[in-house]
Order: C-alpha cells, then structure tokens, then sequence
C-alpha cells in the first residue's frame, strides 16, 4: 500500500509552489500520495511562513495539535521559512517532531524524510539548477519559481535571512518547466519570485546577466500559453522596457502587484525600499495610461516605527490617487531578526495602530463599492478554472477579477464569455453566453 502524505502550507505562493515541489518529490522517490486527512497520513508536514503574526508561537501550537491526532508511527516534518530561523531549536522544543528543512533546502526532502533528528536549513545551499518533480495543483495554471532568495534589505523582512541570497533559475530551465505543464493542459503561469523583476542579475553558473523583460519575451513564446502572472515585482526596477512589454505583450496579464508598503518617502527611507512616494505614482501612472483595463493590487503595513499622522496622510494619498484594486493590508508587529527592531524606541502605539489600519480598510471598501458594481452589462471572457457544490463554475479574468457562473464541468479549462449581472466587493457574477 501507498504511504500517505498530508500538507500544511502557511503562507505565501511561493510556499505554496515549494509545497506542490515537495509532495512531487516524495511521490516520486518515496512512493506517498497525499490526502486530506490528517488522521490517515504516514508523514504531516507543515510548510512554516515567517511573514505571519507571532509565527513561532502559531508553529508549536499547530505541531502539537499534529501531534495529538496523528496515527500511531506517522512522522512529522517541519519545511519553509520559520524551519530556515529555527533549525534544532525546533527539535530541542518538540521532540516528537521528525525533520526540519528549510526553505532553501527543499530538493532534499527524499534524504531527510527516513532519518529521524535531520536537520537541513543551510540558506546557502544552491536548489536553482535542480530539476523537480513535476507537480501541480491547478490543472490549468501552473506556478514556477524564478529565482530563488532575496537580495534586499528591507527592514521589516526576515526573508533574506530564510531564503538567502537571490539566485536566479536558468531561463532554460523555466522554459522547459513550463512547457511540460503546458503539454499537459496548463494554459496559464504564475512566475514566482521575492522580487521578481531583479531576475537574471546573478547565476549559479556565473552566466551573464538576462532581463525579466527577456525571460517574458521568451516565455510568451510557448505554443498553448495563453497567460503569463508574475508575483511580486519591486516597484524600484519597474523601468520603461518593464513597463512597456507588460502593456503590449497580449500573453501578460493585465492585473499587477506592486507593494506600495508606505505613501510616505520618509517611512519607504526607514523601510529601506529604494524608492520614493513620487516614484511609485510615476510607474503607477505611466501603466494606468498604457493599460485602459489594469488592476493594481498592492501590499500596506501601517503604523511601521516612527510613522506620523503626517506619514500615515502620504499613504491615504496615493492610495486615494492609484485606485487600488486590492489591497493586502497590514498593521506593523515586530519581527525577531530584523533591522526594524533598532527602532523600538519609536514603535507606534497599539491603539493609533489600529485606528488607522481600520481607516485604510474603510476607505478602500468605499472605492471598491462605487467602483466594482460599474462591471454590471460588461460581457468578460473567463478562464473557467473550478467547479462548486453549488452548480457554479469560477475562474478569473485576463486583469484578475473573479467571476462566478451557473455551469457544469464541460466548462473547465475553457475560456468563456460571461455577461456580468451582480458585484461584491472581491468578486463578479454573471452568465455564460451561449
């Protein structure tokens, strides 16, 4: 009989990729399917995320929950991120737990997962020449690393020093990723990466250095690719080449993440972004006017240390001024083994906190309130990608909005026209035209 291998996966896409990477490889090489059941499962392994609210407190929390409901013999394995910060401290803590690997080490999961006490967190080790297991969890969308690490200093984010230093994947290698998937009947990709529109700035193989412009160009080139998505770009390497072949490369989606972080020049300074508020409404303006139909999300953390009502008045304004479509709102908490930490003595009160994450959050509900309902009569083509209980079908569009219809499954994997009828605030309704 089959081992059985049930997941948890914390946080980002990313993650969420390095999951797919995981169950693949021990599919592969190990012989485990997986399955929803904690319960029937030989191996548990929880896919840690650093990024979360008090993320070490939440991981022991959850291993002991594991713990607790597991079957005789099954094992358990702590991945990702918190596994990169804490390493043995994990096992010291709770000893019940099998193997630690952190998210830099993910290839090796097929030689920790048999040897009890294995730790692997080393945030040197090069994955970016392995080729993985073929994985996916979405039929028609297939997610791919780009690059592995992060090569900024931003004062509020423990990733570097989980993920080290940004090494880019051969565009080879990514070609031939999405290839095979697109063989198997993916039509759209995500290309994943910290930052990735600073890809090709360094190789294992000491190649010379390649644009993320170029790698879109090369990768727009895959017969039966319909949708290039890419998660997140930095909104400091958003030049005009960037700028210019996302407008006019039909295969790129029209929806794009830029993390604002700050409105505040002063704040983005102390955040160490490398930009300013000025910047950021220049890109923003400049893809707004190339692209009549673009979607803008973004990620906010307020009340970052030392943020004034002044600061706090920045952010309102740009976001009153590009019009986010989405916004991924965060009130600031500190996090062991960043620089922020230097500035506890200028740490924001909880309470104000508070206020103005609620403001930010009210004043985006009101825009998308007067503007989602606009969508009312528009007739979008859809990607229909899942089937409900309810006798719906969902999918998203080409900029991202998610559109929900009466359909069966003949539908999947299809792109339809959709005459929307009904809107929410995070979601569209309409019917399938014939």
């Amino acid at each position: 009989m089959s081992k059985k291998l049930f997941i948890q996966t914390l946080g980002c896409q990313m993650n969420d990729t390095d999951s797919q990477h995981i169950q693949a490889e021990l599919e592969k090489h190990k012989g485990y399917i997986k399955t929803d059941k904690l319960e029937d499962a030989d191996l548990i392994i929880i896919n840690t995320c650093s990024v979360r609210e008090k993320p070490v407190q939440k991981l022991f929390s959850e291993i002991g929950q594991f713990n607790k409901k597991k079957k005789n013999g099954a094992k358990i394995g702590v991945c990702g991120c918190t596994a990169s910060h804490l390493g043995q401290d994990i096992i010291k803590r709770a000893p019940y737990v099998d193997f630690v690997l952190g998210a830099r080490n993910i290839s090796k999961i097929k030689d920790v997962v048999d040897i009890k006490g294995s730790v692997e967190v080393a945030i040197t080790n090069d994955d970016s020449q392995y080729e993985f297991a073929t994985a996916t969890s979405n039929q028609y969308r297939t997610s791919v690393n780009i690059s592995v690490g992060c090569d900024k200093e931003c004062t509020y984010c423990i990733v570097p020093s989980t993920r080290g230093e940004e090494i880019s994947i051969p565009p080879e290698m990514i070609v031939s990723q999405i290839q095979k998937a697109v063989d198997q009947g993916a039509v759209e990709v995500m290309l994943l990466g910290q930052n990735v529109n600073s890809y090709g700035r360094r190789f294992s193989d000491k190649r010379g250095k390649y644009s993320f412009t170029k790698l879109l160009q090369d990768i727009s080139k895959i017969d039966g690719l319909k949708r290039i998505r890419f998660t997140s770009p930095h909104p400091l390497h958003m030049d005009d080449e960037f700028i210019e072949e996302f407008a006019k490369n039909e295969k790129i989606s029209k929806c794009i993440h830029m993390p604002l972080q700050s409105g505040s020049t002063t704040i983005l300074k102390a955040m160490r972004r490398g930009y300013t508020k000025e910047w950021f409404l220049n890109r923003a303006t400049k893809l707004r006017n190339l692209v009549p139909n673009l979607r803008i999300t973004t990620d906010i953390i307020v009340a970052f240390p030392g943020e004034t009502h002044e600061d706090f008045l920045d952010t309102l304004d740009v976001v009153n001024q590009v019009k986010f479509d989405q916004i991924f709102n965060f009130k600031y908490s500190a996090r062991p083994g960043t620089k922020a930490l230097e500035f506890k003595d200028k740490e924001i009160d909880d309470e104000i906190g508070s206020l103005r994450l609620t403001q930010l959050i009210e004043l985006h509900k009101r825009y998308l309130e007067d503007s989602m309902p606009s969508m009312i009569g528009q007739t979008l083509n859809v990607l229909v990608e899942s089937l409900k209980p309810n006798g719906e079908v969902t999918g998203y569009t080409d900029n991202y909005y998610q559109v929900f219809a009466k359909g069966s499954d003949e539908l999947l994997g299809k792109f339809v026209d959709i005459k929307i009828t009904s809107a929410t605030r995070t979601s569209l309704k309409g019917e399938v035209i014939a």
